[in-house]
């Protein structure tokens, strides 16, 4: 795929009905030979939409009109390469613990988390968030991170929370709620337009401040084992990643698939449907639109999630493969 056919992609399927800026923005670029050439002599990994769009917001770029957006970064392309360099795409989105709670509650209790691409730890707070599935509500009352998840099929809501003694993570460079440049970086990924995402997380990263996680900086496939080590023996360890097997290899993701199932504990992925190709044959297909995750646990396939844990679409028994 060429980085304009990427941009292309990214505007009409992702961008479209989530942000109106990054769709204009995407689809600008795609056509504008320039731009795709300098975007271009970034490494294969470094020239996502995420990661430009993301080191423009954080350099305080403007991002209102592609013309505004295209003169800018043509004289600020040198401090856009930089950022996108250093910085990786670690959008921290906890509104995708939407879509884990179901798995995670029906889970034997209690458990001991580790996220996989973790970034700053915090969709493994599943506990303390409050859920929306329309008329269902489950979670404590007074949390300030209130997440809203429109839901389609038959899915096992739970009547409480999971109960979590051990939280992990695992991430090349991890980031630190605590760190003022780090926060920055982490409401740079936000979207624009995305005014509540904002709003959960700044919410979420003050709950994380009081509680914070072990986050431990390392390779998917030679420090996992170790840290999984770690977890208490008499609880459930769930490995569980959203959005990070994309941005590796594909021998690197077949490394880490049988890594995963040599450990004993259980997998959720909740990845881009076709990341992980073995799972995709025989179900359904995902709906038609934006993009969408395909959840699953130990290789079954449960559901379509939104990339941002705003919708859940629960698969159907016949729509899975054993």
């Amino acid at each position: 795929m060429t980085t304009a056919d990427r941009y292309r992609l990214f505007g009409q399927r992702e961008a479209r009905p989530e942000s109106p800026t990054y769709e204009r923005l995407a689809l600008a670029i795609a056509e504008d030979l320039e731009l795709l050439r300098l975007i271009d002599t970034l490494p294969e990994p470094r020239r996502q939409p995420n990661l430009l769009f993301a080191a423009t917001r954080y350099l305080a770029g403007p991002m209102k009109e592609p013309e505004a957006f295209r003169d800018w970064a043509l004289r600020h392309w040198s401090d856009l390469a930089r950022i996108m360099s250093r910085r990786r795409t670690q959008t921290n989105e906890p509104a995708r613990c939407s879509a884990l709670l179901p798995v995670l509650a029906g889970l034997p209790q209690p458990l001991a988390l580790l996220e996989v691409g973790a970034s700053a730890g915090l969709c493994l707070y599943p506990d303390a968030y409050r859920y929306h599935y329309g008329r269902h509500t489950v979670g404590p009352a007074d949390s300030p991170v209130q997440l809203d998840c429109a839901v389609e099929g038959d899915v096992p809501l739970p009547d409480r929370v999971p109960v979590v003694v051990w939280r992990a993570g695992l991430d090349l460079n991890p980031l630190d709620v605590s760190d003022d440049d780090d926060v920055r970086w982490l409401n740079a990924l936000v979207w624009a337009e995305q005014h509540d995402r904002r709003r959960r997380l700044q919410a979420a990263i003050t709950l994380a401040r009081a509680d914070p996680p072990l986050l431990t900086r390392g390779d998917l496939l030679t420090d996992l084992a170790a840290l999984a080590a770690r977890a208490p023996a008499d609880a459930t360890l769930v490995i569980f990643h959203s959005a990070v097997l994309a941005y590796v290899p594909m021998e690197i993701r077949t490394a880490f698939v049988e890594l995963v199932q040599s450990l004993p504990a259980r997998w959720i992925s909740n990845e881009g449907v076709g990341v992980l190709p073995e799972l995709t044959a025989g179900i359904a297909t995902p709906p038609a639109g934006p993009a969408m995750f395909l959840l699953a646990l130990d290789r079954r396939p449960l559901a379509f999630t939104a990339p941002h844990g705003q919708a859940l679409r629960w698969l159907e028994p016949q729509d899975r493969h054993p």
